[in-house]
């Protein structure tokens, strides 16, 4: 039998096929017989270093390529190759020798030219990348890998034409150059040309749909052109790939977000933090969803884990500001906002953001009692020194400036517009707040909050014709909270007959509101409807005498039939209110017999002018702490000769030492409903109150009511007069430029004085 002997070459091909068909082992195996053979074989060396990165054993490897140039230091293919392998141990300087090394051997190698502008590329040294490429291109001009990575260095110097066109002519060397139409996708998408984007990456799936990158990208073009169904499909394509794709799993929470579908939102974040815990863009998107699932506490902790993997994260300070602004913690929310802005001072978000922050800050702020006593007192140099409500005034006008910055930086802005308005409104510059909602609309006609902000600056100015229409857009707008209610029965807005027919009028907003809007009812049914009216519990029993009310339902309980349905605060817009054709007869409420009987006994004989006083309404109330005060505002009352009653069901916490302390009667114990507000105030001869359901109340019984107003008042108020259009027994005490409630509640008792000082007379034996 013959044996056939095979050369040192022979053999080293058969390794080389072997390595081809990806038969390593072998191809291994067959190496190491060669060095055993011949121990000085660079070229083997070099394959077995080629065969060991393969196998991820890249120390193995750097061995094999050193012995290799030991052997033979001119082996340009080993210093290219050993490169290689030290940028994928990231040892990126030592790689850049490599390279250095082997151009030192020949300039013009077009391979190494390219892969040491990668490692530049890696290192962020863009123009010296973009230099190497272009030497590697001089060389071979029609060398695809080069021109494509070229235009990945020109996409990160954000030469995006450039890059666009470095992409097309690989791709018209090689038409099924996947990874150039997958970067072209992305180019497309950073010049916000989605559909392209799209085309890009549905070319590069139909050469290769196992492509989990190029599916994940494609998703998330597809959300930026709305199509988040399909953008979702795209992300479980790619995770069906590749499950543990951790940009697919972020990308799709973002889409499962907006989708509102919260739990499944998280649920995806969590899922790419299994994988990644320091993934700071999964931590802010998880803290965007607690946030609307209003879990701010959660949120919370979810930004400040972000921010402590990166200090750059300004979208998360933002958003983390935005979580404490939810939470009442404005002072914490403008220090949020400022360091965002310290790291991105072109946030346009954070700008805003920043206003609205100041604007609270501005609100919620209180005066000192020293100060409040300055102010009323006129006395100068304390209120230079403490300067409590021009603190007020700069901070909304800080506000102010904040909003002017973002809107200078981005024109088409409409929140930061919006959120100028309010401010405007709280500098009680009407006409400004008014164009800035306007600008808002024009450039998002559906912006609810804008159309419904934009009505109460109409109405609160008296222009009623265009406020009510304007107000109607509050049942969308978020920032009232009203809960949508989806009836099958047409709306009613007065153009319709409805002779013979059954309507429902429902309350919406607060008590006050339904207390001010229930005078329409007789309106309806004197047009022939029979009404049924659906209130708060509370009220039941007091809307049960309205004049024109055939029927009254607790809110949350089964409703009759009925032909059509109205709320209680579009009855102005039905009938078209203006100032002089607002239905003013009082009083239009009746104190139910049986609770007018049991307060007159609790009361007892009165034997001199009884006060009534309630200083402080729903804590939950967005205004709350403007238009609320504290009792001890209203102390400087107490002296006056008078019975003073509190009308406060629940005392605040605040409140409760101060009551405790002075001589009023309090009955917060015996007060049920809203026929025992009534009746209890129908057996007094003044209410004070802030604004709040108190004052309505007062004014729909008829009884003379002082109505305590913030320097920028709520709508209903209107602007600089001391009566009110709604209730002819009312008289309105604002606050002036000062924006406290000290010289308010001096105001009141001049005229306090004078009120018992007439009516006491009245109530001396004869």
């Amino acid at each position: 039998m013959t044996t056939v002997s095979l050369t040192i070459s022979e053999v080293f091909d058969i390794a080389l096929k072997f390595y081809h068909a990806g038969r390593l082992a072998e191809a291994e195996q067959t190496c190491r017989k060669i060095l055993s053979a011949d121990p000085g074989s660079a070229a083997t060396l070099n394959l077995l270093a080629v065969i060991h990165t393969s196998l991820g054993r890249n120390e193995a490897a750097l061995s094999c390529y050193d012995r290799a140039l030991s052997l033979r230091p001119d082996f340009i293919q080993a210093f290219n190759n050993r490169g290689a392998v030290l940028k994928q141990m990231k040892r990126y300087g030592e790689a850049l020798e490599s390279y250095d090394r082997a151009l030192a051997l020949q300039g013009d190698h077009v391979e190494v030219l390219n892969n040491r502008a990668g490692i530049l590329q890696e290192l962020g040294r863009y123009d010296e990348a973009l230099a190497g490429y272009d030497r590697a291109l001089a060389a071979r001009p029609d060398y695809p890998e080069a021109l494509n990575n070229r235009g990945v260095t020109l996409q990160a110097l954000r030469r995006h034409p450039d890059a666009l066109k470095s992409y097309d002519q690989a791709l018209a060397l090689r038409a099924d150059f996947v990874e150039a139409l997958v970067n072209r996708g992305i180019t497309h998408h950073e010049l916000k040309r989605y559909g392209e984007a799209v085309a890009d990456y549905d070319r590069a799936l139909a050469l290769r749909p196992d492509n989990a990158d190029a599916l994940s990208n494609r998703g998330n073009a597809l959300n930026k052109l709305g199509r988040r169904e399909e953008a979702l499909a795209s992300y479980q394509a790619a995770l069906d790939l590749q499950p543990h794709h951790v940009e697919a799993l972020y990308n799709r929470g973002v889409v499962l977000h907006k989708l509102r579908r919260f739990d499944a939102a998280l649920a995806s974040y969590d899922a790419a933090l299994v994988l990644r815990p320091d993934y700071p863009e999964a931590l802010v998107g998880r803290g965007d969803t607690l946030h609307d699932q209003k879990q701010f506490d959660a949120a919370l902790m979810s930004y400040d884990r972000a921010i402590a993997l990166s200090g750059d994260q300004a979208q998360a300070l933002v958003n983390r500001g935005a979580t404490l602004h939810e939470l009442g913690r404005s002072g914490e929310a403008l220090q949020s906002f400022e360091l965002a802005l310290a790291l991105a001072p072109d946030n346009v978000e954070a700008l805003t953001s920043r206003g609205v922050a100041l604007h609270d800050l501005a609100r919620h702020d209180e005066a000192s009692a020293d100060q409040e006593h300055a102010i009323a007192a006129g006395d100068g140099a304390v209120l230079d020194r403490r300067g409590a409500s021009l603190d007020k005034f700069r901070r909304l006008e800080q506000a102010l400036a904040s909003h002017d910055a973002a809107l200078a930086l981005r024109p088409d802005y409409a929140e930061a517009l919006v959120n100028r308005g309010i401010t405007l409104y709280h500098l009680k510059r009407f006409d400004e707040a008014g164009a800035s909602y306007d600008a808002a609309i024009a450039l998002r006609p559906d912006y609810a909050d804008a159309h419904f902000l934009k009505g109460l600056s109409s109405l609160v100015s008296g222009d009623f014709e265009r406020g009510w229409i304007e107000y109607q857009w509050r049942r969308q707008a978020p920032s009232t909270g009203i809960t949508k209610r989806d009836f099958r029965e047409p709306l009613w807005l007065g153009e319709d007959d409805i002779a013979g027919k059954t309507i429902l009028l429902h309350s919406e907003q607060g008590f006050g509101d339904t207390i001010q809007f229930c005078r329409y009812v007789p309106l309806v049914e004197a047009r022939g409807a029979r009404v049924i009216m659906e209130v708060e519990e509370p009220l039941c029993g007091l809307m049960t005498g309205l004049a024109g009310t055939a029927q009254v339902i607790a809110k949350g309980d089964a409703l009759p039939d009925f032909d059509l349905q109205c709320p209680l605060p579009s009855l102005p817009l039905a009938f078209q209110s203006r100032l002089e054709t607002i239905p003013s007869t009082t009083p239009y409420l009746r104190v139910p017999k049986r609770a007018l009987d049991r307060w007159r006994a609790l009361l007892g004989t009165q034997r001199s002018l009884r006060i009534g006083l309630a200083w402080s309404g729903n804590t939950k109330h967005v205004r709350d702490r403007e238009r609320s005060m504290r009792l001890r505002d209203l102390l400087p009352l107490l002296d006056i000769e008078a019975t003073f009653v509190s009308l406060q069901k629940e005392v605040r916490a605040g409140d409760a030492a101060s009551l405790e302390s002075c001589n009023m009667l309090r009955f917060s114990g015996e007060i049920g409903d809203f026929s025992d507000t009534a009746a209890l105030i129908s057996q007094l001869d003044l209410i004070i109150s802030v604004d709040t359901s108190v004052a309505h109340l007062a004014g729909a019984l008829g009884k003379p009511v002082w109505i305590l107003l913030t320097h920028a008042p709520d709508w209903r108020w209107l602007l600089d007069r001391d009566d009110s259009p709604w209730y002819p027994s009312a008289r309105l005490f604002r606050q002036r430029e000062t924006r406290e409630w000290g010289s308010v509640t001096m105001r009141v008792r001049e005229a306090l004085l004078e009120f018992t000082g007439h009516r006491n007379k009245d109530l001396l034996p004869s």
